[in-house]
């Protein structure tokens, strides 16, 4: 068992769960979220609380930063956040948004300066793997961020990919991950879509597919959100309006065409303009003209 203090900054459905694995496998551990409920659902559990991520910081060895996008980790370290002037030398930084992969050796860099380690460390496995200890973190930086780190990843997960000595790897990986999931989201829904618009009992058609050579994780999992009527967000339609513009951005640097994933984020960002940003990435279906939803629990 690790020595290590960790701190987890952003409490949401993924960071409340790997805090709380963290502190069942008797790590110490600190959670710190501008949400008062949030914190309050993690010191109820016993877990220790930080009103902000600066008094986090004083206290831990290791910060897990596990919020939005690029621009609030930048703000957690570096802006009224302030994470990188209260950590003590030697300590570790933990990135695990989704975000342009260029941006954390600039992170690293500056960290160094300070006396800091970064491991880019991006996750997946949504809130149900986080709170079981079982995300996946796929993680690159240098070898002296992993050994400072004192096992407090695996801690916290299931899997732990070390995919290189330098920062960014982790996020490219992380990002072809998103490709792969918001093309299989859209195709999920636009499928069910034709087959509801044909006839087919959206019950049915489910089942047939979840055994059949269609099928694929996310429409197993995101398609009984559908069929429930149930869109409160696990994962929203904007984070996908953000990830594939990640991956589109990058693929203009390569001057590579990504002709499924640009279809995939103009479906996104048409489910966002119709009002639908902030509801579960599986309200995609709704864009499609015609079918007769489910009616339940909305965003």
């Amino acid at each position: 068992m690790t020595s290590k203090t960790l701190g987890v900054i952003g409490l949401g459905s993924m960071g409340l769960g790997a805090a709380l694995s963290a502190h069942r496998k008797g790590v110490p551990t600190w959670g710190c979220d501008p949400r008062a409920e949030a914190r309050e659902a993690f010191a109820k559990e016993g877990g220790r609380v930080a009103a902000t991520p600066a008094e986090l910081a004083a206290q831990c060895d290791v910060v897990l930063i596990l919020v939005v996008n690029a621009a609030q980790t930048e703000d957690v370290l570096f802006g009224a956040g302030a994470v990188a002037q209260h950590l003590k030398p030697g300590s570790v930084v933990v990135a695990s948004a989704t975000v342009d992969p260029s941006l954390p050796p600039q992170w690293e860099s500056r960290l160094r300066e300070r006396g800091l380690w970064l491991i880019d460390g991006p996750v997946s496995g949504g809130a149900a793997k986080a709170a079981q200890g079982q995300m996946t973190v796929m993680a690159s930086g240098r070898p002296e961020a992993f050994e400072a780190a004192g096992g407090v990843l695996e801690a916290l997960a299931g899997k732990v990919y070390r995919l290189g000595d330098a920062a960014g790897i982790g996020s490219t990986v992380k990002m072809v991950n998103q490709h792969l999931a918001g093309v299989h989201i859209a195709a999920a829904a636009e499928a069910m879509a034709l087959g509801m618009r044909a006839g087919a009992d959206p019950a049915q058609l489910y089942e047939v597919i979840c055994n059949s050579a269609g099928m694929s994780w996310m429409f197993q999992n995101r398609v009984p959100h559908i069929l429930a009527g149930d869109y409160r967000p696990l994962s929203a339609v904007n984070i996908f309006v953000k990830d594939l513009g990640i991956v589109l951005d990058a693929a203009r640097k390569f001057t590579m065409p990504l002709p499924l994933a640009a279809s995939a984020h103009q479906m996104y960002l048409q489910a966002a303009a119709a009002g639908h940003g902030g509801e579960d990435d599986s309200a995609v279906i709704k864009i499609f003209p015609g079918i007769d939803l489910p009616k339940g629990a909305q965003a």
